[in-house]
C-alpha cells in the first residue's frame, strides 16, 4: 500500500516502522522545525540531518514526490516538510495516518484516503476517520476504536521507571533551546540539563537522558524539552518505545481490518492477504506476528 503519515515524531515513527516492516511504501510529512523530544527514535530527525536511522529502517529527507518514490522504491522511508500534508492530493495514499498528536483534529477528514486512521484524543471514529488508536498507557494502549474517541488527555505523563511528571524536563524560560546534556548521558538529580531562553533547567531525578529537544529551536516556557529515564538502560534511548510499538501495531491491525472490508474499496480479501503475508525489507513475515491490539 501507499501510506501517508502526518507527523514524524516518536509515536508516528512507531507506526511507520510497523508499516515499513510489512513492506508498504511510507511517506511522512513534518513541519519545518520538528519538536520531537525523542530524536534518536524519530524520523523527524531527517529534517535536521538529511536522514535518520531508527533500528533497521532509514528515513530520508526528500523535496518532491518524485524523490519520495525513489526513496521508497529503494526500501527506505521518505520524509518531506509539508505542514498541511498537501502532497496527499498528488500522492493519493491508500492509507492516511494522523500521528501529529495535537490533541485535536487539525484538518484530517475521513475522505482524505480510502483508509484513515488517527491516533490519540481529538478524533471521533466514524466521523473524522475510520479508526482511532488509543494512546493512553494502560491495558487499552494500542486498542483500535471503531466508534467514539480515545481517552481524553489527562495532562499527566505515563509512569516510566516509577516516575511520571518528575521524569520530564520542561523549559524554564522562553527562547532558544541550548542542551547541555545529550541523549544517552547518565545524569544525577539536580544536574544542569539545558538552558531555555538563557534560564537553566535541572533534572528532577537521576537516570539516563532518553530524550532531548534539538539545539537551536525556539521554545516557550513550560514546554517539554527532554525526558530522563530512571532505569538507566542505554538501549532504551535508541529503540522504539513499547508505547510507540504498541500504537504502531494498533495502526497495522486497523489497516488489516479495513483492507478486508468492502467499504475500503481496495479489493477486499486480496488486499488483506497482501497485508498479512508480505515480507518486509528486513525479511519479516507480517502474518506471523501476534498483535496485542484489539478491535472494538
Amino acid at each position: 500500500m501507499k501510506v501517508l503519515i502526518k507527523g514524524a515524531g516518536d509515536l508516528a515513527t512507531g507506526a511507520a516502522y510497523e508499516l515499513w516492516l510489512a513492506g508498504h511504501h511510507v511517506l511522512m510529512t513534518e513541519i519545518e522545525t520538528p519538536l520531537a523530544v525523542r530524536l534518536a527514535v524519530s524520523f523527524s530527525r531527517a529534517v535536521y540531518e538529511g536522514e535518520a536511522q531508527v533500528e533497521k529502517a532509514r528515513g530520508i529527507l526528500v523535496h518532491s514526490l518524485t524523490q519520495a518514490y525513489q526513496v521508497m522504491g529503494a526500501g527506505k522511508i521518505a520524509v518531506i516538510v509539508d505542514e498541511e500534508a498537501k502532497i496527499r492530493k498528488e500522492y493519493q495514499p491508500d492509507l492516511l495516518v494522523d500521528c501529529i498528536m495535537a490533541k485535536k483534529n487539525l484538518g484530517t477528514r475521513m475522505t482524505d484516503a480510502p483508509m484513515v486512521v488517527c491516533i490519540g484524543p481529538g478524533f471521533s471514529a466514524g466521523k473524522d476517520c475510520h479508526y482511532v488508536i488509543e494512546t493512553q498507557r494502560g491495558p487499552s494502549l494500542g486498542k483500535v476504536i471503531s466508534r467514539g474517541s480515545a481517552a481524553p488527555n489527562t495532562g499527566i505523563p505515563g509512569e516510566v521507571g516509577g516516575y511520571t511528571v518528575e521524569r520530564l524536563l520542561k523549559a524554564k524560560g522562553s527562547g532558544v533551546m541550548e542542551p547541555v546534556a545529550a541523549i544517552g548521558d547518565i545524569v544525577e538529580k539536580g544536574q544542569l540539563m539545558a538552558y531555555t531562553g538563557g534560564v537553566p533547567v535541572y533534572s528532577r531525578i537521576s537516570g539516563i537522558v532518553r530524550g532531548m529537544l534539538q539545539a537551536g529551536v525556539m521554545v516557550e516556557k513550560g514546554m517539554k524539552i527532554g525526558d530522563v529515564d530512571a532505569r538507566k538502560d542505554q538501549a532504551l534511548c535508541y529503540t522504539i518505545s513499547d508505547k510507540a510499538r504498541c500504537i504502531g501495531q494498533g495502526v497495522m491491525k486497523a489497516a488489516e481490518h479495513m483492507s478486508a472490508s468492502p467499504v475500503s474499496g481496495l479489493s477486499g480479501g486480496a488486499r488483506s492477504s497482501s497485508l498479512m503475508q508480505t515480507k518486509a525489507p528486513g525479511g519479516y513475515l507480517r502474518g506471523s506476528v501476534n498483535y496485542s491490539a484489539q478491535l472494538t
